[in-house]
């Protein structure tokens, strides 16, 4: 049962929503809306031993997409 990331055209926000089957509509669980739009999730970047974390894709040069969710590099966009 795979939580999946939908923004609502109706409120504007951007939520996680647990969705069963392929066969279910998701609605807002803010507004109530079914407009929602699938979003592209970034996945965590693991930690490892010594409160470092591991290497995230785009190397050094990776900057922050300047999205409210986004944690500072890695991001594909």
């Amino acid at each position: 049962m795979p939580l999946y990331e939908f923004s609502c055209d109706d409120c504007q926000q951007t939520v996680e929503v647990l969705v069963r089957s392929q066969s279910e509509k998701p609605t807002c669980p803010s507004c109530g809306s079914d407009h929602l739009h699938k979003e592209m999730s970034v996945p965590a970047n693991p930690s490892v031993r010594g409160g470092q974390s591991l290497p995230v894709s785009g190397g050094e040069s990776a900057t922050a997409c300047g999205a409210p969710r986004c944690c500072g590099g890695g991001c594909q966009f």
